[in-house]
C-alpha cells in the first residue's frame, strides 16, 4: 500500500470514528442530558455519514470494520479524556497501543 494510500486511509478511519462518536454524544446529550431533540436529530445525521464514511476505504468490509474497532477504542478513550475529562490510565493506554497494532496487523500488513 502507497504512503498516500495509508494516509488517505488514516484520515478515514479518524472521521469515521469522529462522526461515529460525536453523534452518539450528542444522541447521548439528547437522552440522557435532557438536552435538545435537535441535538439528537443532528447526532443521527453524523451517524448516517459514519455509515458512509468506512465504504471510501480501500479494503474489503470484514476487514475495514475489523480494523475500525481498535481505532474506536483509542478515539473513545481520547474523547474521553478531551470531553468527559476522564484522563486514561497506564492500562488503558497500553489496551489502546495493542488495538492500534491489531489495527496495523489487519489494515497495512503486506499480503502475498
Amino acid at each position: 500500500m502507497s504512503p498516500e494510500l495509508v494516509l488517505t486511509s488514516l484520515a478515514l478511519f479518524a472521521l469515521a470514528g469522529l462522526c461515529e462518536i460525536g453523534g452518539g454524544y450528542l444522541v447521548w446529550l439528547w437522552l440522557r442530558e435532557g438536552q435538545s431533540v435537535l441535538l439528537g436529530a443532528l447526532g443521527g445525521m453524523i451517524l448516517f455519514i459514519y455509515g458512509v464514511v468506512p465504504t471510501l476505504q480501500p479494503a474489503p468490509f470484514g476487514r475495514v470494520y475489523a480494523a475500525y474497532g481498535g481505532v474506536f477504542v483509542v478515539l473513545s478513550l481520547l474523547w474521553g479524556a478531551l470531553v468527559g475529562r476522564a484522563i486514561p490510565d497506564r492500562f488503558d493506554l497500553f489496551g489502546g497501543l495493542l488495538c492500534l497494532a491489531g489495527v496495523a496487523v489487519i489494515i497495512y500488513w503486506p499480503r502475498p
